[in-house]
């Protein structure tokens, strides 16, 4: 007996994607691979791309360089290769007594999309070649034998898993909206979708699978974006409302006093966005809410010096405060640092890692739990459960971004929160920071302190290398140091990249064989790499051979030269951070990059790179190269992938969400009021666990 009319639409909306129409158990684990369990799951499995089949034609139709698309029966298929490691497809089509020719070149893998006799669909730029019709890399779309050409529609293009052809994604994915679309609870009441010019989402869905013009299938997106990027708005405000709500920290005031004793320990002046970031600090300092700031700075801003000011304002107000570093290499230097800064102070440091012996760890956790110790710096050691502060007031997080309720509770005692201050040398487009950092206040340094010298950067040309390495050498016998940064520890068989173990051969035996050279890389031990990089820091060793292990916090003031091999495999970011790491001081600085590529892509990005020495503006051209996804990756966040949202494109609208998710949460904290219940009820159901808005400990 059919009880489908029995259910209530939210539980159609969990209906099991076997019992649906078009799909069964066979296809239903088909499905599942593309994490499509349910009636709901189908309903937001957004097409990636459409196709506007009111341009189907004849072939005698096709004009040059116009968009159009063909139906037509495959005739031939010939795949030559064209020398080492390319290839061209030729796949010939007939369309009654007239042929076109499809092209890929490249890409061998196609030849097993055809078959002889095979209906296909088309569609790409034709171009005349011989005085016959030709498209280069158009895309293809397999017929089943008896489907019609969709002429004068709107196709969606969906995502796919082996097993399930376009043809049939489609009839199924309308299926299920003419028979659930209807269940979907509208989230938005009557005024706001008029003010916002936004469709109903049952409308909203049927154009967005099945659209029946270009503008109706703009305004569905545009629902649909604004919608998904209001609720992580949403989110977020809601995370901040409940830990400004729930939270309490002692207030740590920084008197005039205060800071007139601070200062007097830094023999430089500080830049003016230093200033407003310890002003911003120094407020949230002084309230019993806490602090929850990012504080972002591009490659040698001065963040560190933040930090030290922010850390002795705990400290002149009788707490404690802690840095916790993602390496030991930078928590020793962070160390290092502090204690030259404050050797004519009365400020007691500790270090906390995991390499420290049994009797120094004792040693340590009794000065923390006792008081004796003001700073604590350190890795994730500090927040095992054997470390206890006595009156911890301060935490900064370096060069990580998320930091969980299972740390926050660990360092939560006598009932009250530390302040907390996150830090990034990574410079984060606008658009990235009012989402998955918009929860966070924002402090950013753009001016670099007096003193700091220029980073020339080239583009390596191999015909030019000798005159290269010869300039590298002049600069050590000046008494500089120098990097050479590889991709790799070991090279793979068959792949055209210097790693770390080669170059070191190469140099020692060839351009630097009269020089000291070290090697350091991610599969050394803690105790290898800090050796190799102490020894470099102290001048043993002349040349550090390394992978990208030291783009975070490696400072040696005397390395002002730099050979990136392999320049194509790095990011445009993570080659900024790497270059970072010879503009320390005060001598001018040189980089120079060799790439083996014929990306465009590859080829941009190091072009860019080698243009600009502004982290902010190479964050923006990376994001809009690669996106965000590669950037920021949302997975790593611990947060739900956009559905439909591009936060490159859409950031006009990202904007319009933020504004409005403000005003929402103003006019009804928690979203509690019953207006509001349903768009609370979506916003916990896909943020709640990865923004902790539940219990938050």
């Amino acid at each position: 007996m059919d009880t489908t009319s029995e259910k209530s639409p939210a539980e159609q909306m969990l209906t099991p994607a076997q019992f649906l129409k078009g799909v069964g158990p066979q296809r239903a684990k088909l499905l599942e691979r593309l994490g499509l369990k349910t009636s709901r799951d189908l309903l937001f499995n957004f097409p990636r791309s459409y196709l506007n089949m009111s341009e189907l034609r004849t072939i005698d139709q096709l004009r040059e360089n116009e968009p159009a698309s063909i139906c037509g029966e495959v005739d031939e298929i010939e795949l030559k290769n064209t020398g080492p490691g390319r290839s061209m497809l030729g796949v010939l089509v007939r369309q009654q007594s007239q042929f076109l020719r499809a092209v890929w070149f490249n890409q061998p893998f196609m030849r097993d999309r055809f078959a002889t006799g095979e209906r296909v669909l088309l569609s790409g730029k034709a171009k005349l070649n011989a005085f016959r019709w030709e498209m280069v890399h158009p895309r293809v779309e397999v017929l089943a034998d008896d489907e019609d050409p969709p002429s004068g529609k709107i196709l969606p293009v969906y995502s796919l898993t082996e097993g399930i052809a376009q043809g049939a994604m489609r009839r199924l994915m309308s299926a299920v909206v003419a028979t659930h679309a209807n269940f979907v609870e509208e989230i938005f009441d009557d005024s706001v979708l008029s003010e916002k010019q936004l469709l109903l989402i049952a409308d909203a869905l049927q154009q967005i699978h099945e659209p029946t013009t270009e503008e109706l299938l703009a305004e569905a997106r545009r629902r649909f974006i604004y919608q998904e990027l209001l609720m992580m708005q949403l989110a977020l405000r809601l995370r901040r409302e409940k830990l400004t709500a729930e939270r309490k920290a002692t207030a740590l005031p920084v008197t005039p006093k205060i800071d007139a004793r601070i200062r007097r320990l830094f023999p430089f002046e500080l830049t003016g966005d230093q200033g407003n970031a310890i002003r911003d600090i120094s407020e949230d300092l002084g309230r019993d809410v806490p602090m929850n700031r990012l504080l972002q700075g591009d490659v040698g801003s001065g963040k560190t010096v933040v930090a030290e000011y922010a850390m002795l304002a705990a400290v002149a107000n009788q707490h404690q405060a802690a840095l916790m570093a993602p390496t030991e290499i930078l928590a020793r230097q962070h160390i290092e640092t502090l204690n030259q800064d404050l050797q004519q102070g009365r400020v007691r440091i500790a270090l906390l890692t995991g390499s420290l012996s049994t009797a120094e760890r004792r040693e340590a956790l009794q000065g923390i739990a006792d008081g004796e110790v003001d700073l604590v710096v350190g890795t994730h050691a500090i927040v095992q459960e054997d470390v206890i502060f006595k009156q911890l007031g301060l935490v900064i997080i370096d060069e990580q971004h998320r930091f969980g309720v299972r740390q926050r509770a660990a360092l939560r005692q006598s009932g009250l929160d530390p302040h907390y201050l996150v830090m990034t040398a990574t410079p984060i487009p606008r658009t990235i920071s009012m989402t998955l950092f918009g929860d966070l206040d924002v402090s950013t340094l753009r001016q670099m302190p007096p003193g700091r010298q220029p980073v020339h950067t080239y583009l390596g040309e191999e015909s030019q290398r000798g005159k290269w390495w010869e300039f590298f050498r002049k600069k050590l016998r000046e008494g500089r140091q120098g990097f050479v940064i590889a991709p790799l520890v070991n090279a793979l068989a068959k792949q055209d990249v210097e790693s770390v173990e080669s170059t070191y051969e190469n140099l020692s035996n060839g351009e630097l064989e009269a020089f000291r050279l070290g090697v350091v890389h991610g599969r050394q031990s803690s105790s290898e790499k800090d050796s190799v990089m102490r020894d470099f820091k102290e001048g043993i060793i002349q040349v550090l051979i390394a992978t990208s292990v030291v783009e975070v916090g490696i400072n040696v003031p005397n390395a002002t030269v730099m050979t990136i091999e392999g320049g194509q495999r790095f990011g445009l970011a993570q080659l900024h951070q790497l270059r970072g790491r010879i503009s320390r001081g005060s001598h001018p600085s040189y980089v120079c990059v060799y790439a083996s590529t014929e990306s465009e892509e590859a080829t941009e990005r190091l072009q860019a790179f080698a243009a600009s020495t502004d982290g902010f503006e190479l964050a923006d051209r990376d994001m809009q190269m690669r996106g965000p996804g590669d950037l920021f990756s949302f997975k790593q966040q611990g947060l739900p992938p956009l559905r439909i949202a591009d936060l490159v494109r859409d950031e006009d609208i990202v904007n319009e969400a933020r504004s409005d998710a403000i005003r929402l949460i103003k006019q009804a904290p928690g979203l509690l009021s019953a207006e509001y219940e349903t768009l609370r009820e979506r916003v916990l159901l896909r943020y709640g666990s990865a923004m902790e808005l539940g219990d938050v400990g």
